[in-house]
Parts: C-alpha cells; sequence; structure tokens
C-alpha cells in the first residue's frame, strides 16, 4: 500500500479499511462485522437525526407538540429543545464547511445514487439536516431588530438569500441528496457522540478524502454503504489525530504545537543550513505546518495526490511520524528556493506549495526514513 493502491476493483477502499482498523485481518469476519457496524449506524441515524425531527406520519398531525412538557425557553439542560438549539450551532459550521468541499470538484454537489432512505422516505416527511439549517437560517434572517429596538419581520424566502448562501448550490428534486449532505450527516453524528470535542473546523477536509473514496467503490454493494463505513473509519482515524484538534491540549505533548516544533527538529537533523535560515527569517512552523499536520496535507494538494499521499501514510506503522518526514522533504525539495528567498517569498512558498509531484516528495520522505 505505501507504494500506492491501484485503483482497479475498489482494492484501496478495501486496504484503506483494514489499515484503519476497521476490518480485521481475518476475512472470515467481515461480513458479520460490516452488518453489526452498518445496523449500529442506522441506530445513530434513528436517535439523532430522525427524533429530533419527529415524525408526522406517526401520529397524523403536522408536527408533534412537544411544548406540552418542554418548551423553547426551558433552561433546564436536560430540555429536548435545549439540546436542539445547541445541535443547530454546531449544525450551522459543519453546513457551511461542507457545502464548500473541494469547489473545483463537482463530485460534492451531485445527487448520490443512494440517498438515504430512512430519512428521505417520502412517507416519513423527517425533518432533514438541510431543513433543519434552511428554517434555522431563515429565522434569523426574517426577524431584524432596527437600531430603535423594534422587532422588524421582512419576508425573506430562500431564493431571496444573498449568494453565498442556501441559493448558492441548485436544489435537488425531493428524494435526493448530494453528497456533501451526507458528509453534514457524517460530521453531525461524529458531533453528537462526541460532545468533548465535537466539530472543529477543518474535520469536513479529513472525512473528505474517505468519503469521495468509498462513495466512488466500483463494487456497488460496498459503495451503497459508503456513509456508515466513512463514518467509521473516520471515527478510528480521528481517535489518532484528535489531539490535533483539541486547543487545550496545544502544548501538551500530544498537541500540535509539540508536533510542529517536531518538524523543525526533525529539519535540523536532516538539513541544518535550511532550518537556520528559516529560523533566522523568524519564520515560524506554526505558519504552514499547522494545516499541514492537522489536515494531514488535504488542503495542500488536488485530491487524487491527496489520496495518494494517504495511501502511504496509512501504511505506516507510525503514520504520524511520516507525515513529519513528509512535510520535511516538501521543506527540503524547495530548499534552494528557500535559502536564497526572503521572508514575504519563503512565507508564500510554505503556505502555496510549488512542488505537485507527489511521487517526488514521497519518495524524498522514503529517503529521510531510511536515512535515520
Amino acid at each position: 500500500c505505501s507504494t500506492g493502491i491501484p485503483f482497479d476493483g475498489g482494492l484501496r477502499c478495501l486496504c484503506w479499511k483494514i489499515l484503519l482498523n476497521y476490518l480485521p485481518l481475518e476475512k472470515a469476519l467481515w461480513s458479520s462485522l460490516l452488518k453489526k457496524q452498518r445496523d449500529l449506524y442506522s441506530q445513530f441515524l434513528k436517535e439523532m437525526i430522525i427524533q429530533p425531527g419527529i415524525a408526522k406520519a406517526n401520529l397524523g398531525v403536522s408536527r408533534e407538540d412537544v411544548t406540552l412538557e418542554d418548551h423553547p425557553l426551558n433552561p433546564n439542560p436536560d430540555s429536548r429543545w435545549n439540546t436542539y438549539f445547541k445541535d443547530n450551532e454546531v449544525l450551522l459550521q459543519i453546513d457551511k464547511d461542507v457545502r464548500r468541499l473541494y469547489p473545483d470538484m463537482a463530485f460534492f454537489q451531485r445527487p448520490t445514487d443512494y440517498p438515504c432512505l430512512l430519512i428521505l422516505d417520502p412517507q416519513n416527511e423527517f425533518e432533514t439536516l438541510r431543513k433543519r439549517v434552511e428554517q434555522t437560517t431563515l429565522k434569523s434572517q426574517t426577524v431584524a431588530r432596527n437600531r430603535s429596538g423594534v422587532t422588524n419581520v421582512r419576508s425573506s424566502s430562500p431564493l431571496k438569500t444573498t449568494p453565498n448562501s442556501l441559493s448558492e448550490y441548485e436544489v435537488l428534486p425531493n428524494g435526493c441528496e448530494a453528497h456533501w449532505e451526507v458528509v453534514e450527516r457524517i460530521l453531525f453524528i461524529y458531533a453528537k457522540l462526541n460532545p468533548g470535542i465535537a466539530y472543529v473546523q477543518g474535520m469536513n477536509e479529513i472525512v473528505g478524502p474517505l468519503y469521495y473514496t468509498f462513495a466512488t467503490d466500483p463494487n456497488s454493494e460496498w459503495k451503497e454503504h459508503a456513509e456508515a463505513d466513512t463514518f467509521f473509519c473516520f471515527t478510528n482515524l480521528m481517535a489518532e489525530i484528535r489531539d490535533n484538534f483539541i486547543k487545550s491540549l496545544d502544548d501538551s505533548q500530544c498537541g500540535i504545537t509539540y508536533k510542529m516544533e517536531k518538524v523543525y527538529s526533525t529539519l535540523k537533523e536532516k538539513d541544518v543550513e535550511l532550518y537556520l535560515k528559516l529560523q533566522e527569517q523568524n519564520i515560524k512552523p506554526q505558519f504552514f505546518a499547522f494545516r499541514w499536520l492537522t489536515l494531514l496535507l488535504s488542503q495542500e494538494f488536488l485530491l487524487p495526490d491527496v489520496i495518494r499521499i494517504w495511501d502511504s501514510l496509512f501504511a505506516d506503522d507510525k503514520r504520524f511520524d511520516f507525515l513529519l518526514l513528509v512535510c520535511c522533504a516538501m521543506l527540503t525539495l524547495i530548499r534552494d528556493q528557500l535559502l536564497e528567498g526572503d521572508f514575504t517569498l519563503n512565507m508564500r512558498l510554505l503556505q502555496d506549495y510549488p512542488i505537485s509531484d507527489v511521487h517526488l516528495i514521497l519518495k524524498k520522505a522514503k529517503e529521510l526514513q531510511d536515512s535515520k
């Protein structure tokens, strides 16, 4: 896998599932484990997305009146409304980020071949996450206070909202959902199940390549379950890198600051001249390595190249030590330009990395690894 997994026959999807500890090494256990995990994911959907949306069909009414025992202003932390509003804050942030996933590719805007029937079944009329976002956004736009404190209720339809908002993307017909909506659901459920970290901007960039890889699997049987499989692989990957996203751990030994410093200490071992030059120009690793490390380089290269880097990354036992070496390789490959450049020029090079040949970078990283 570390030399690049061929795309044919869904081999990459299978290898990633094994490398990310979703599938056991024993093939005989696969089908029972997959069934169990996919059923569990359906359970999450029922509890976390369908319950708050309350089925209209259940009672034959347009909406169950939950205010009988609970109401929107109930300050009790156990209040369903309190949870609903808190969730909406997280959901709005996720929504903003997933709509922007890989804007240069049409894939995430396209409808999936396997919309979530549990939620989109016309019999159910559940509130989808997209509807939830639309309602929340519309409400906040409709009620505007003028400066003297008088509340103006403006008539605002979703079609008239400003660009960059809901009308930014064409709405798919009923019963369809775009790939970005699936990613939104994965992140929302992850946030609900992991309240200690919830959702942090950037997680969308980690889940994107995983979901893309599984949702384009040539084997339709696997492709159909891309959502559940992505969720568990993402959860396993996050278990290894979540400390990078937790602000309070930044300066601890498992936090991101420590890892960024490690990029420089590794560089010092491998190329002391370049290390001293960056030090002299006061170019701190925070200026570029923060994004490289937290997002596993997913922002630095085109998606197919990111996927190729991840083959090598996932295949390495000490995958995050290898990531440090990839970062060092990226620095040493542009050493001549960095040694000649001034602060401004070098910052531009590091924040918009000039080499697009990831095979060259991985080859260099391997050399650095072997020279230990």
